[in-house]
């Protein structure tokens, strides 16, 4: 009985290993960033772990017990200064690991959080509202951010049978700044590296790189509040009507109330439920071979 209780622990134990599987991606350091020689670190707040200077992308690999087919690819947010890496990224993948869903959570490139220069962290850039110079900080590192993005799809793909995963169910979730790499993923990917549905929340229209909506079947779902301190509502909107535009299979649920960043939080309004309403329309998606 002993024997048979440990082994059932140690199943657990190498399982749990397994799920928390870190995937590099790049042999070596990141191509555009060789240069950089600081280390990631975190922080623990309210809404769980804030990831600061990302400079080797990897994905997360979390494993649903009966997988079904589809995969997501999860870029938290953070204004490209940082990643709600559990309010956004592994208690996303936990509710997606749930539905039998393979999740993948993204670490991609980030702005550096400079200690010198304290007028540049996120934190004074939010409280100043100086969303110009916010721009101006992140533009050349979102293109690094899209390599790793595109980067993501290729190995999911690449290894979709090790995972179970479907190569043509393949999708690419992310919030506010991840949404944004979602948007430059999908529009500025190749036909092997484009994911076959995405889901931007939450997106910030315009730092998105590329706009031609693909002319494969590439299914959308997009959420947002209208409350939504930082104005993105009507980004997520835009998004919606060039999806509708180019005849692609389009979702979008604006909810009145729920502010930015609303993610997996609780907060006992009808935006608690978006991932229902996820779930509910990729079980109608069909998702099918590329043409």
């Amino acid at each position: 009985m002993k024997n048979i209780f440990f082994a059932f622990l140690l199943s657990l134990f190498v399982n749990a290993i397994f799920c928390q599987q870190v995937i590099q991606l790049y042999n070596g350091k990141a191509p555009g960033s060789e240069k950089w020689n600081w280390d990631e670190r975190e922080i623990k707040v309210d809404i769980g772990t804030i990831l600061f200077d990302v400079s080797k992308p990897s994905l997360t690999v979390f494993l649903p017990s009966n997988p079904n087919g589809i995969a997501v690819i999860v870029a938290p947010g953070g204004a490209f200064h940082a990643l709600a890496y559990d309010l956004e990224g592994t208690e996303v993948a936990k509710r997606l690991n749930a539905k039998g869903i393979t999740a993948f959570v993204l670490k991609y490139r980030l702005v550096h959080d400079d200690p010198a220069h304290p007028e540049n962290s996120i934190g004074n850039l939010m409280a100043t509202q100086n969303f110009k110079k916010l721009d101006s900080l992140n533009a050349p590192v979102i293109p690094l951010a899209l390599q790793d993005g595109i980067a993501a799809v290729k190995y999911v793909r690449q290894h979709a049978g090790e995972y179970k995963i479907d190569p043509n169910k393949i999708g690419f979730m992310g919030f506010s700044a991840g949404g944004t790499l979602t948007m430059s993923v999908v529009y500025s990917a190749t036909d092997d590296s484009r994911p076959n549905f995405v889901a931007p929340i939450y997106a910030y229209e315009n730092a998105i790189i590329g706009s031609k909506v693909p002319s494969i079947k590439t299914p959308i779902f997009t959420a947002a509040a209208s409350d939504d301190a930082l104005g993105l509502a009507t980004h997520s909107v835009h998004i919606y009507l060039k999806w509708l535009a180019a005849k692609q299979p389009a979702e979008l649920h604006m909810y009145e109330k729920g502010k930015h960043g609303f993610g997996t939080k609780k907060q006992d309004l009808p935006v608690d439920s978006w991932m229902d309403r996820f779930f509910d329309w990729l079980q109608k998606q069909e998702l099918t071979k590329k043409s």
